[in-house]
């Protein structure tokens, strides 16, 4: 089994459209075997979960996510841990103890009040929630 977390700095990364990087740990009767970073080369959107797919994961635990990237991972048969933050590697072993604290509702937050001008993985384009028309809620 393979699972991955959105990765950056030893975290769990907040916006799943946005990652930059995934640590991907191999599983095997229940313990992290071996794990690696790996760069996304700039894919975004949708083209996350094929590239997760590619790497052959099963579970993904990250933060923030949109509609689209969840419709997304549940079509390439990646089952998804949304809502958790903290440490990667501690997260990964929650999840294998069956003590991952997640919110399975968890759908992308809303920059509004910031200035940022974006919502959830729009980079500049006017999409919102995965890109690919869906709303959050």
């Amino acid at each position: 089994m393979k699972i991955a977390v959105t990765y950056e700095n030893g975290q769990v990364f907040q916006h799943f459209g946005h990652t930059e990087q995934f640590k991907i740990y191999e599983v095997q009767d229940g313990k992290v075997v071996s794990a690696q970073v790996v760069d996304t080369n700039g894919s975004g959107h949708g083209a996350l979960a094929g590239f997760l797919h590619a790497h052959g994961v099963n579970a993904l635990i990250c933060g923030g996510i949109g509609g689209g990237a969840r419709n997304a991972l549940a079509q390439a048969g990646i089952q998804l841990f949304p809502g958790a933050s903290g440490d990667a590697d501690a997260q990964v072993n929650a999840l294998l103890g069956g003590s991952l604290n997640y919110d399975p509702d968890t759908v992308c937050a809303h920059h509004h009040d910031h200035g940022e001008g974006h919502d959830c993985g729009s980079h500049g384009e006017g999409h919102h929630c995965g890109g690919h028309g869906h709303s959050c809620g």
